[in-house]
Order: C-alpha cells, then sequence, then structure tokens
C-alpha cells in the first residue's frame, strides 16, 4: 500500500481525511500526518497514525516529512500574504524528496482574470497548481468550494432579526460539507485512476434569495435578502464593528457569486462520493429549527 501524507494535520479538513482514510480500511502504518506542533496533536496520536513534524517555513523540515511518502495531500495553508513563497517551497521538497503523487487543495475558480473580485485569494492556488503541473510528479488538483460550514459567517448572527445583507445578487454558490469534501479526497487518495487529474469538488450551487426563503420557511417569519452595494456593504459591516479584512473578504465572495464565479453544475463530486452531496436546506434546516 501507499505511504499517505496529509500536510495541515491539525486543521479540521485535515482531521477529516485522515479519519475517513481510517474508515474507509487505510492502513494505520501507512498513513502519516504532518503537524507544525507536535504538543498539539493528542487527538492524531489516538488515531494510531505516524506524526511528523513538518513547516511550510521549514525546507528541510518539508524534506524530512515527505522522505519516503508516495501520495501527499497538499493542504493549501492558511497565510495568504506569504503563500505563493510558502507552496512554492512545499511542492519543491515533495520533489526533492521524491514524492510520486501529489494532490492538492485549490479553491473553485472559472478563470485566471486579475479583475475577478477574489483574485487576492485565487493568484497563489493559481500559482501553485502550476508549480505543480510544471513539478514533473504525477498531480491531482481538488478544486474546493466554499465550505457550507461558513454558510452562518455570510449569513450573519442576526438573520432571523434583520435578514440577509450581502452584496452577491442573485448569484449562486456552490457551498459544500467541509466533512464530505475531506471523505472524496479520502477516495482519491486510497485508489488508483486519478493521476494529473483535475476535480471540481462542489454540492449544488443555491442563491441568497433561496437560502432567505428557506429560513423563512423554516423559522415561519418572512426573512428578508437585500443586495447592497459592495461598499456600502463593507462601510455598514464596519461601522457595526467587524474587522474590515474579514468584511473585505466577504464581500469579494459575495461578488464573485454575482459574477458567477462560484456555481458549479459538476457531479464529479457525487460520482467520487457515490453519493449525491449533502444540500444546503438540509444544512438549515439543522441551524435554524
Amino acid at each position: 500500500m501507499d505511504k499517505i501524507l496529509v500536510t495541515g494535520a491539525n486543521g479540521h479538513y485535515g482531521k477529516e481525511v485522515l479519519k475517513a482514510l481510517l474508515n474507509n480500511g487505510s492502513d494505520k502504518k501507512n498513513i502519516y500526518a504532518m503537524v507544525r506542533n507536535k504538543s498539539k496533536a493528542s487527538e492524531l496520536k489516538s488515531l494510531g497514525i505516524q506524526i511528523v513534524f513538518g513547516d511550510y517555513e521549514d525546507y528541510d523540515s518539508l524534506i524530512n516529512a515527505f522522505s519516503g511518502i508516495d501520495k501527499l495531500l497538499f493542504v493549501s495553508g492558511s497565510e495568504v500574504k506569504n503563500r505563493i513563497t510558502q507552496h512554492k517551497q512545499v511542492v519543491k521538497a515533495a520533489k526533492n524528496a521524491g514524492v510520486k503523487h501529489i494532490l492538492y487543495t485549490s479553491q473553485q475558480h472559472k478563470s485566471d482574470d486579475r479583475d475577478s473580485p477574489i483574485y487576492f485569494i485565487i493568484k497563489s492556488h493559481l500559482a501553485t497548481e502550476t508549480a505543480i503541473m510544471n513539478s514533473g510528479m504525477d498531480f491531482t488538483i481538488l478544486r474546493n468550494a466554499l465550505y457550507m460550514d461558513m454558510l452562518p459567517e455570510f449569513l450573519g448572527k442576526k438573520v432571523v432579526e434583520e435578514g440577509i445583507f450581502l452584496p452577491a445578487g442573485q448569484g449562486k454558490i456552490a457551498f459544500t460539507l467541509r466533512s464530505e469534501m475531506a471523505e472524496t479526497a479520502a477516495v482519491i487518495l486510497a485508489s488508483h485512476g486519478h493521476k494529473n487529474k483535475i476535480y471540481e469538488i462542489s454540492g449544488s450551487s443555491i442563491s441568497f434569495t433561496e437560502i432567505a426563503q428557506k429560513i423563512s420557511e423554516i423559522k415561519g417569519q418572512n426573512i428578508t435578502y437585500l443586495s447592497p452595494d459592495s461598499k456600502v456593504f463593507i462601510n455598514a459591516a464596519v461601522k457595526k464593528g467587524a474587522p474590515k479584512m474579514a468584511i473585505k473578504m466577504l464581500a469579494g465572495f459575495a461578488q464573485a457569486a454575482q459574477t458567477g464565479e462560484l456555481d458549479s453544475r459538476s457531479s464529479q463530486m457525487e460520482k467520487l462520493l457515490g453519493r449525491k452531496p449533502s444540500q444546503v436546506n438540509e444544512f438549515l434546516q439543522q441551524l435554524y429549527s
């Protein structure tokens, strides 16, 4: 069996991938979890898998962590500012350590247009995808949709009282459960036939008009949805005390939805998972009933 390593293993996504691998019958001896801080890996140790240290900023640690690994699931870093430099270092280390097949968690996108509202996020993924494809290693790119788990951040804490206020127009977003994305990645890691492929990992799309209608049904009251200008949205949120950078990012994704960048009609996840991904309506029912 291939030796599989998952980076970012202390994160929610990384842990879910590791658990899914074990649930699918993968041998614990051949599963490696890379962490930056071993003292925070107690939950991973309880799984009986191999724990290794590695930091995207420390090339030697990456070489040591990747040595002897056949398949590497490279979970994208969370530091947007330095991400391109970090990611290129990970790819270089993987190549030089002899990794045979690298899988990367990219972001769903329609193009490399610099005018995209989310180009500030997409550009690091585009650079990483290019570095991977040019590395000579076999690769699989996972273009993940937005986490359904983050939907409450789009809606706000007072959605029932104040409605939905987002500059998304009638655009749709393919919100997808993080745990099911992780399960899909585990399926790919544990099987064959995925070399040099790009997969769009996404569920079905939904608009905020439809989301407002569903919450209205659940709560038995009218939930409004207003789509303001982006600047109006940002100014209103900042006046209420929200962090400006976080709000700008939220506004960027909302605008990307409006231009159709986050919509999806792909059935690739369903085929890989062997079932339909969970629907937003089910998630909303759990959230607001």
